[in-house]
């Protein structure tokens, strides 16, 4: 089963990091019209995990995704890592992008993505929370080590049914591969416009679940600079060091030339499904205790 799915945040960074640059979003409105064309084409359903404040200041990008027959999921509010929130705040954001998600699309808001797939051992309570606001359908765990996020001591690498403190979920998480002794993603983000398109579908002919995400940032070739200390700081809440700064420049632009025409060609050579079509094909029989 190969589930395609796309994390949807590129205006709401725009606007509230980097000034609001017309030409952005010109190119992002841009990829977006040839990515919903490309899947038109393959007859192919995708689920795009969107931020809400996206249906609040862009709502065309949400209501053009949900005419084109696409899952709208949630990918939080104002896309802050799960770690860095208490489960109020939680509460409050994820209820307050489904209810602008939904209105603008005129969907059920069921599936969810955090952002930097921060969903780990110290937060599970996440999926409490997440449950409670109405969503079914989750894909957020990363089994490994990570920036920001990871579940290493996560059981499970594919799609799982997980319950905490009697609750129940619909798990997605991240496929991985095992290289060098350790466990990478090689779907989406940066692993993806790193290993060789031939890596990525023999991996996906071998596995019996596959699911690849994308950003559109991660599609554009990156002319931009290295950000200032103040843009990484206020965006990652971490040191903005030289060396941090530089670390995520290199890794924001790697491989990014030929990155849309690589996921072209992955779409044609494959069939995918959304997270709505693929739950429609599962039993869910195994269950996961966190």
């Amino acid at each position: 089963m190969n589930i395609l799915s796309f994390d949807i945040e590129e205006w709401y960074i725009e606007k509230k990091f980097c000034g609001g640059r017309v030409e952005k979003y010109r190119k992002f409105d841009s990829y977006l019209n040839k990515i919903l064309d490309i899947l038109d084409e393959n007859n192919q359903k995708a689920t795009f995990f969107c931020v809400g404040r996206i249906a609040a200041d862009f709502h065309y990008v949400i209501r053009k995704i949900s005419e084109r027959g696409h899952e709208i999921g949630c990918h939080s509010n104002e896309h802050l890592w799960l770690t860095q929130m208490t489960p109020k705040q939680l509460q409050e954001d994820t209820k307050e992008a489904i209810d602008a998600l939904q209105d603008v699309s005129g969907q059920s808001v069921v599936s969810y993505r955090a952002p930097a797939f921060s969903i780990g051992e110290k937060n599970k309570w996440a999926i409490e929370i997440l449950a409670e606001c109405g969503i079914e359908r989750d894909s957020s765990i990363y089994p490994a080590v990570r920036d920001f996020g990871g579940f290493p001591a996560f059981p499970a690498n594919n799609p799982v049914l997980i319950e905490y403190n009697n609750v129940q979920l619909k798990e997605f998480p991240i496929a991985l591969t095992h290289m060098l002794g350790k466990d990478f993603a090689f779907s989406g983000g940066g692993y993806f416009r790193l290993f060789p398109l031939q890596f990525i579908k023999y991996k996906m002919s071998h596995n019996n679940y596959f699911i690849a995400y994308f950003h559109i940032g991660d599609l554009i070739h990156n002319q931009d600079g290295m950000m200032t200390r103040i843009e990484y700081e206020t965006y990652f809440r971490e040191n903005g060091s030289v060396k941090n700064r530089m670390m995520r420049y290199v890794k924001s632009s790697i491989g990014t030339k030929g990155a849309f025409e690589k996921m072209q060609k992955l779409l044609n050579s494959a069939s995918f499904v959304s997270l709505e079509e693929a739950d429609n094909q599962l039993t869910f029989e195994n269950k996961i205790l966190l």
